[in-house]
């Protein structure tokens, strides 16, 4: 179902719709799919389904990175202090502001976006989008939104 992952020549463009279990399908085999690096710069991680596909990306040697909301740490089923004590590299905002993106770039290849929160309630209730897409620019612009984050926001291991 979710084959456009593979490597070829041709673009990937593909929108996902919840609720339902397309969107967090999607972002599964994203994460699966990736090869050198995960770049995830998401308000929270909540849905444990998500949360195990990185951690088992993490452990298989992927470069995962996350960035979130220094606020949503504490919340009621955050995974995001799990995901920093089994080692992944974890960044929070230090503002009274949000960090309320949304993406994930894939292996710098293909891009994760949209309205799509990463927990349960995304998958289960929520009328939210997730855009799939590896046209270049639209990578080059996100990755470099994600260094410029990186850069600027303190680390949590």
């Amino acid at each position: 179902m979710f084959s456009f992952f593979t490597k070829s020549n041709k673009s990937i463009n593909h929108a996902y719709f919840s609720p339902g279990d397309t969107c967090l399908n999607a972002i599964i085999a994203a994460i699966k799919s990736a090869r050198q690096s995960v770049h995830i710069c998401v308000f929270t991680i909540s849905d444990d389904r998500i949360t195990r596909t990185i951690l088992q990306a993490h452990r298989s040697g992927i470069k995962v990175r996350v960035l979130t909301d220094n606020e949503k740490l504490y919340d009621k089923g955050s995974d995001i202090r799990e995901l920093a004590q089994a080692g992944v590299a974890v960044r929070v905002d230090n503002t009274t502001n949000h960090m309320h993106h949304k993406f994930a770039v894939v292996d710098n290849q293909t891009i994760l976006t949209g309205s799509y929160n990463w927990t349960r309630s995304a998958a289960l209730y929520n009328h939210e989008n997730l855009l799939v897409t590896s046209e270049k620019n639209i990578v080059s612009d996100f990755s470099r939104e994600f260094d410029r984050l990186w850069a600027e926001m303190v680390s949590l291991n």
